[in-house]
C-alpha cells in the first residue's frame, strides 16, 4: 500500500481510457505520456510512475500538470520544426534508398553493419577518399536504427500458448478471488539463476583512452540463487542454496511461505518454469501457495528472469578465490536489492500482469 499524497488528475479521460490511449498510440513519446497518466490514475504517486516509464522526476510534473489545464491535446507529440543545414548531402535521394535497402541485407564483409561500415559504403558509392565513421552513424540514426542486444526467444516457444497464458493469468486471480473471498491474492514469479567461479564479464564506463582489465581464474564451481519478486510492488525473496533439486526446492518453497506469510489468509499464486525439479510429484506445497506453470519454452514471460543482471552487478569483472567469498558479497548484495522495490518494480511489472486486489476499483472509489 503506497503511502503519501496522491496526484490529483482531472476528469477529462478515465482510468481504462488512459489505459487504452498508452495501449492503441504508436508514437513512442506519445504513448510514454499515456502510460505515465494511465499510472498516475491508479493511484501510483507520480515519482514511482516516473521511475516506471523511464521520465525525470520534475518532467512526469510538467506532464502532469499540463494534461490537467488543457487535457488530450496537451499530451500530444507535436513535431518540432526542422532546422534546415546547409551543405550539400552526401548521398542524393537514389543512393539514400539504396542504402535503406542495403542495411536490410548483411554487409559486404557478411559480418553485422557498424557506423564505420555505412561510412566505408557511402565513400565508396561517392568516390570520396574518406568518410568519417560518425557520418555513418549519423544515417543510421536518420533510419531510425539503434544499437539493441536481441531478446533471445527459445525456436519451440509457442507464440499462441504464451499470448493465452498472458490472457488467462488474470482470469486465474479472479478464480482465486472467488475460491478463497476472504483471503487476500498475489501473483508471485520464481527463478534460480546459476553463479559460481567462472568469472562474469560485462561493459563498464570508463574514461577515454583507458581499457578496463578484469582480472580472470576461470573454475567451475557453483551455488544457486533462488529468487521471488511480486512485480506489483517490487517486493522480492532472496536465497542461496548449493544446488538445484527437490529437496532443496522443497526447503526454500517452506522458507519463501513463512517469510510472507503464505496460508488461509493470504494465497499466492507462483508464476514458474517447466524445469523437473519444479514439476516432480515430490515438491511438497505450503498450505496457500499455488503453482501456475510458464508454456514450455517461454523465459521471457518470466518477470523474475529480469533480476539477474541487478544481482549480478556486484560480482562483474571480478574473481573469487572461492565460492564462500562469493556468497559473502552476493548476500550483501541480496539484503540491498530487498530495498529497491522501486526499481525492481519498474524492471518486473509487465503491463499484462495482473492488478492487484487492492487496486481493483469502482467508479464510486469502492473496492471490488
Amino acid at each position: 500500500m503506497r503511502i503519501g499524497r496522491k496526484a490529483h488528475l482531472e476528469n477529462h479521460l478515465s482510468s481504462e481510457q488512459l489505459k487504452e490511449r498508452y495501449r492503441q498510440t504508436f508514437d513512442k513519446v506519445e504513448s510514454r505520456r499515456w502510460h505515465l497518466l494511465w499510472l498516475v490514475s491508479e493511484k501510483w504517486k507520480i515519482k514511482e510512475a516516473a521511475t516506471a516509464v523511464g521520465y525525470n522526476y520534475d518532467y512526469a510534473k510538467e506532464i502532469v500538470k499540463a494534461y490537467n489545464l488543457k487535457g488530450e491535446e496537451a499530451i500530444r507529440n507535436k513535431p518540432r520544426l526542422k532546422k534546415k543545414k546547409s551543405g550539400k548531402a552526401l548521398l542524393n535521394e537514389e543512393q539514400i534508398e539504396e542504402l535503406r535497402e542495403s542495411l536490410k541485407q548483411a554487409p559486404p564483409d557478411q559480418g553485422i553493419w557498424t557506423g564505420p561500415k555505412v561510412a566505408h559504403w557511402i565513400a565508396q558509392k561517392t568516390g570520396r577518399e574518406k568518410v568519417w565513421p560518425q557520418r555513418g552513424w549519423d544515417y543510421l540514426k536518420k533510419f531510425r536504427y539503434s544499437l539493441k542486444v536481441p531478446r533471445p526467444r527459445h525456436q519451440k516457444g509457442n507464440k499462441e500458448q504464451q499470448e493465452q497464458f498472458k490472457r488467462k493469468l488474470p482470469e486465474r486471480v479472479k478464480e482465486l478471488q472467488r475460491q478463497y473471498p476472504t483471503a487476500q491474492i498475489e501473483v508471485w514469479s520464481f527463478d534460480e539463476h546459476r553463479l559460481g567461479l567462472k568469472p562474469i564479464l560485462r561493459r563498464v564506463w570508463t574514461p577515454i583512452g583507458e581499457r578496463p582489465i578484469a582480472t580472470v581464474n576461470h573454475r567451475y564451481e557453483w551455488l544457486y540463487l533462488y529468487s521471488f519478486v511480486h512485480p506489483s510492488t517490487g517486493t522480492t525473496e532472496w536465497f542461496i542454496v548449493p544446488r538445484v533439486n527437490v529437496d532443496w526446492f522443497n526447503l526454500v518453497l517452506q522458507s519463501f511461505a513463512t517469510a510472507v506469510g503464505v496460508g488461509q489468509d493470504k494465497i499466492i499464486l507462483l508464476v514458474l518454469d517447466r524445469a523437473g525439479w519444479h514439476m516432480s510429484r515430490k515438491v511438497k506445497l505450503p498450505e496457500g501457495l499455488i503453482f501456475e506453470p510458464l508454456p514450455p519454452y517461454s523465459p521471457e514471460l518470466q518477470p523474475a528472469e529480469r533480476l539477474w543482471a541487478l544481482a549480478d552487478e556486484p560480482l562483474v569483472n571480478k574473481s573469487f578465490e572461492t565460492l564462500n567469498a562469493l556468497e559473502a558479497v552476493l548476500a550483501q548484495r541480496c539484503q540491498i536489492l530487498t530495498q529497491m522495490t522501486s526499481q525492481i518494480q519498474a524492471l518486473t511489472n509487465y503491463h499484462w500482469w495482473p492488478t492487484p486486489p487492492e487496486k481493483l476499483k469502482t467508479q464510486s472509489g469502492v473496492s471490488l
